[in-house]
């Protein structure tokens, strides 16, 4: 008798641990998957340039299914998914082009954006082919602009997604830096990669600024790129590339699946 109820006792509370352990399966499940769909914006960050395996239709976009937007969907299976990210693309392409699936059940969007719109690759070309002081003067350039002209440029993507999709939880995402310093690597001065990763901090300041002004969360992948940027050893992140210079400075499918999709997890 006494062996029965000790059994039963065991039976119960390992019914109780697994009822435990489901329920905390479900809550790790995004409630934005089975209530309505997703929709994935942006830049060459979003769309996954760098990370191979392309989407055929998406042309020069070059969505990628090893971007994180591509990766979160078929990991949550939200009611629809409208993959619209784009290469190169500007805040004023994203207005222009890529609202049109929002609507009123679009329960989750994603971004990444301001970084063409700061001259993103011509920082880099001329801190490539230039020297440090012509490198820091177009950085310089480009924080004036982060600092007076993007905030409004913000703000105008920001208030059509929350016009178009009102219900929509909307995760905001920033760029990584570039660069580990102090340490040995071939390539751009000391000088040049701190100005660099100075200058993916100052946008992300702003960008997290304007997100939060909207109510929309922001998602910070510095810190999951922290010891894979270049020169690390384990770079998520393409440096220059000759044969391929669109992908140059994009995250690679690592830096989809290790260093972007954790925040979008955390953030959705």
């Amino acid at each position: 008798m006494r062996r029965s109820r000790f059994a039963a006792y065991v039976t119960s509370l390992l019914l109780a641990v697994g009822l435990a352990l489901t329920g905390a399966a479900a809550a790790q499940a995004s409630p934005l998957a089975a209530t309505g769909g997703y929709v994935a914006l942006g830049d060459s960050y979003s769309s996954g340039v760098g990370a191979g395996s392309y989407i055929g239709s998406s042309g020069s976009c070059n969505r990628s299914t090893n971007a994180y937007p591509y990766l979160w969907q078929a990991a949550h299976a939200p009611a629809s998914f409208s993959f619209l990210a784009c290469s190169g693309a500007k805040t004023t392409d994203v207005l222009s082009n890529q609202l049109g699936t929002l609507n009123s059940s679009t329960s989750l969007v994603s971004l990444t954006i301001g970084g063409n719109d700061a001259g993103f690759s011509d920082v880099m070309t001329t801190c490539v082919l230039q020297s440090d002081s012509a490198c820091l003067s177009r950085i310089a350039t480009a924080k004036a602009y982060v600092d007076t002209t993007l905030p409004g440029q913000l703000d105008a993507v920001y208030s059509a997604i929350r016009t178009k999709a009102p219900s929509a939880h909307v995760v905001v995402l920033g760029y990584p830096r570039f660069y580990k310093l102090g340490s040995s690597c071939v390539g751009l001065s000391e000088t040049k990669r701190s100005a660099i990763n100075g200058a993916a901090d100052h946008i992300d300041a702003a960008i997290a600024k304007r997100a939060a002004d909207h109510g929309f969360t922001y998602g910070d992948v510095r810190t999951t790129f922290s010891g894979h940027e270049i020169c690390s050893g384990n770079s998520w992140l393409h440096s220059l590339d000759w044969l391929n210079i669109g992908q140059s400075y994009h995250p690679t499918a690592a830096g989809q699946s290790g260093g972007y999709l954790p925040v979008m997890n955390g953030a959705a």
